[in-house]
């Protein structure tokens, strides 16, 4: 049987990657994911599916269905273009069946199969708008996926092939965030349980008309509030924020300038009350002559000039008023 032209995609010239070239997550996930090198055209990102809505196909009609109104057509397009998808699909994998693997017919018939299940993979991308990642990143993510599940269906077990290939869509695209988007790998458990979390806070904003508290979520899933935050933190681990980087719209400067820091003067706080303890318990001349020597620095030449006295004698108070504080200073005795 002979393919339409416009079922068979077009493969990009490849270019050679400059050296020391940083491979992207998608382009590891992709080359992780593949046994050997499958080019697929992979179509622009979904456009404007409904909000909120989310199903999940069991037939290959519902599966057209979602895809076409996910692309904006009416619903007589939408009827016509299911129906063509699934009778090429078929007529395609009833060729496929008949080919030798790795030859150019039979690569030629797989790429129209990629070509035509693509808004399958569309819609199922559209399920994960709300991670911040590029639609493109994850659209190409679910095509392989999709190209998994075309290597291993087999049309002779009467399946539909939507039905089959959608937990494989799925599969790779939440793999894909597992492995490669988020910087802190959390439990399993815990990333569940944050999925719930978020559908329970989405659930009593409506009812309540404002944002649930800790306890009320807690409350609501029957966990401890201790889970609830800790899901909450494990939320946001899919992204690292740079120290260096200053706040958008408030205008404060990066975290590390508003870190803190070890004060070198610290050490010294003890000390120096210890010292003002002691201090008050010598003479008052006897005062003044540390003051002059270790907080004015003079010299005892100098002290002895100010207070009328001999080096000598300065000296010797000195050294009496050291022995002094170390017989007080209960630390050292």
């Amino acid at each position: 049987m002979t393919v339409p032209a416009s079922a068979t995609p077009q493969v990009p010239p490849q270019q050679d990657e400059p050296p020391g070239h940083v491979a992207s997550p998608v382009a590891r996930h992709v080359a992780s994911s593949l046994a050997r090198p499958v080019v697929s055209p992979v179509a622009g990102p979904l456009a404007s599916p409904v909000a909120g809505q989310v199903v999940s196909p069991s037939t290959s009609q519902d599966a057209d269905r979602v895809a076409s109104r996910a692309a904006g057509l009416p619903a007589r397009q939408q009827s016509t273009r299911g129906a063509d998808t699934r009778a090429l699909t078929q007529v395609l994998f009833a060729e496929l069946k008949g080919l030798e693997p790795g030859t150019s017919e039979h690569r030629r018939v797989r790429s129209a199969l990629i070509e035509a299940n693509l808004p399958l993979v569309r819609y199922a991308a559209a399920r994960f708008r709300s991670r911040n990642e590029p639609m493109e990143d994850v659209v190409q993510v679910g095509t392989i996926g999709l190209i998994n599940a075309i290597d291993r269906f087999d049309p002779d077990r009467g399946v539909q092939f939507p039905t089959f290939a959608m937990p494989t869509v799925v599969g790779e695209i939440k793999r894909y965030f597992r492995d490669n988007v988020r910087t802190v790998h959390v439990p399993r458990r815990l990333h569940e349980l944050w999925v719930q979390v978020n559908a329970a806070t989405e659930d009593l904003t409506t009812a309540h008309g404002r944002t649930p508290t800790t306890p009320e979520i807690a409350e609501r899933l029957r966990i401890s509030e201790d889970e609830v935050l800790s899901c909450i933190e494990a939320g946001r681990s899919y992204h690292a924020t740079s120290l260096e980087a200053a706040q958008e719209g408030d205008g404060l400067p990066g975290l590390l300038d508003r870190l803190g820091y070890e004060d070198p003067e610290l050490a010294g706080v003890e000390h120096r009350d210890l010292v003002r303890h002691l201090l008050v318990q010598l003479p008052e001349r006897e005062q003044r002559i540390l003051l002059l020597r270790y907080y004015n620095n003079l010299t005892q030449s100098q002290i002895s000039a100010e207070l009328g006295v001999s080096q000598m004698h300065v000296s010797r108070l000195l050294a009496r008023s050291f022995a002094r504080l170390r017989s007080a200073n209960r630390i050292e005795a």
